[in-house]
C-alpha cells in the first residue's frame, strides 16, 4: 500500500497542508515543535481513526478554531486508489468526527483498517516495563486493523462490561439475573476476543523471534507468550467459552465482595521472556530495547502477512533513542516495508531514504 496524497486543513500547527509522499522511505527532519510528529499523527487518524499521542480530540483542532480535517489518496493491490477523510469539530456537546471513504460517509468500523498502518513511537519502547495496557493496545489497535469482527466484539464487549462494572458498584448487592444476562454477552464476545489474541501472538511471537535471531540476536532466545487471564488449554471456541464460564462461576462471590469485573480479557497480558526469564524483571535496557524492536517488526509482518497489503510505517523519533546497530537492526529487519515515514532531528548517515523534507514551522521542503 502507498499513501498517494495528504492534505491537512487546521489540524495542530498546520493551516493548511499538501503533500505528495514517495514510495519508499520519506524521512521528515527538523527541530522539535516543527510540525513532523503532527504529520504522522495525521496519516495515523485516516488508517486508524485515532491518534497516536493523545485521547483528546480537541487537541488536534488548530489552537483558536473549531474544525480540522485530514484527507488522502491511497493505492492498494487489491482496492486500487481509495480516498479517506477525517473532519473533527469542536461543538458545545463535545468532540465530534465524521469519516468517510471514497466520499461517503461512514461509520468508524467500516473505516477502520481501510489504510492499515504500524506505528513506532517513543511510547512504545515501555512496552517490556510498562503497564499491561500498553500491550493489550498493542493487540486491539492491530487486530481491530486486520479483522472488522474483532473491532465490533471488542466495542461490544467493553459496552456490556461498563454496565456490568456499574451494577457490581451500586450500593445494594447486585441482580445475580443481571449479572448472568450481561456474562452471557461478556462470555460470547470475550471468548472471540481471547482466540483472536492467541493466534495472533502466536505469530507474533514466531516473527519477533525469526527477528531477533536473524538481525539483533541479544542474549538468548525471545519468547512472546499470551498471558490469559481465563486460562484455556486449546485454542478452539468451544474450549475457550468454555473455560471463560467456570472462571467466571468460580470468581463470582469474589467479584461480588470486590465490586470489581476480575474476569475476561480486559486483565490479559502478554508476557516477553529472554532465555525463559521476565524481561522486564531481569532484562537490561538493551535486551528489552532489542525486544521491543523485534515485537514493531514483528506487528509489521503478521499484519503484512494476514491482508497481503503492506501497512504504512510510521516511525515518530525512535531511531535517535536507539544505538546505530539496533537502529539498522530494525530498518533491515522490515526491508519488505512499500513506504514508511521517519520523523528525526539528525539524518542518520547510513540511512538510505526515498525523499528527504525538511520541516520548519508547519512549512514541508523537499531537500533530497
Amino acid at each position: 500500500m502507498q499513501l498517494t496524497s495528504l492534505a491537512l486543513s487546521n489540524l495542530r500547527n498546520y493551516s493548511v497542508l499538501d503533500f505528495r509522499p514517495q514510495a519508499g522511505l520519506n524521512v521528515l527532519v527538523g527541530q522539535n515543535a516543527q510540525g513532523k510528529s503532527n504529520l504522522l499523527e495525521a496519516i495515523c487518524l485516516l488508517g486508524t481513526g485515532k491518534s497516536f499521542r493523545t485521547n483528546r480530540e480537541s487537541d488536534l483542532i488548530k489552537s483558536g478554531l473549531d474544525v480540522a480535517s485530514a484527507s488522502g489518496e491511497a493505492t492498494l493491490r487489491a482496492a486500487g486508489t481509495i480516498r479517506l477523510s477525517c473532519t473533527i469539530s469542536s461543538t458545545p456537546r463535545g468532540t465530534r468526527k465524521i469519516y468517510t471513504l471514497n466520499g461517503e460517509p461512514v461509520k468508524y468500523a467500516k473505516f477502520l483498517g481501510s489504510a492499515k498502518v504500524v506505528t513506532f513511537v517513543p511510547a512504545d519502547l515501555q512496552l517490556v516495563t510498562g503497564p499491561p495496557s500498553l500491550r493489550r493496545h498493542l493487540l486491539n489497535m492491530a487486530l481491530s486493523q486486520d479483522q472488522p469482527l474483532y473491532y465490533r466484539n471488542l466495542a461490544r464487549y467493553q459496552k456490556v462490561l461498563v454496565q456490568k462494572a456499574a451494577l457490581l458498584r451500586g450500593a445494594v448487592a447486585p441482580d445475580p439475573d443481571l449479572v448472568n444476562i450481561y456474562n452471557q454477552t461478556l462470555v460470547e464476545t470475550g471468548a472471540a476476543i481471547m482466540l483472536a489474541r492467541a493466534h495472533f501472538v502466536s505469530a507474533l511471537g514466531r516473527e519477533a523471534r525469526r527477528v531477533q535471531d536473524q538481525w539483533i540476536s541479544d542474549g538468548g532466545a525471545l519468547q512472546v507468550q499470551y498471558d490469559a487471564n481465563v486460562p484455556f488449554e486449546v485454542a478452539t471456541q468451544d474450549a475457550v467459552t468454555a473455560a471463560f464460564e467456570a472462571r467466571l462461576r468460580e470468581r463470582a462471590e469474589a467479584e461480588s465482595a470486590r465490586k470489581a469485573c476480575l474476569v475476561g480479557p480486559h486483565r490479559d497480558d502478554v508476557m516477553l521472556l529472554l532465555a525463559g526469564a521476565s524481561l522486564a524483571a531481569f532484562g537490561s535496557q538493551g535486551q528489552q530495547r532489542t525486544a521491543v524492536l523485534a515485537v514493531k517488526a514483528g506487528e509489521y509482518t503478521v499484519m503484512h502477512d494476514r491482508s497481503a497489503e503492506a501497512p504504512l510505517l510510521l516511525l515518530d523519533d525512535v531511531l535517535s533513542e536507539l544505538d546505530p546497530s539496533r537502529a539498522r537492526a530494525f530498518m533491515n529487519g522490515i526491508g519488505h516495508y512499500e513506504q514508511a515515514f521517519l520523523t528525526t532531528t539528525v539524518m542518520p548517515p547510513d540511512l538510505r531514504s526515498s525523499a528527504l523534507y525538511e520541516v520548519s514551522a508547519a512549512q514541508l521542503k523537499r531537500v533530497a
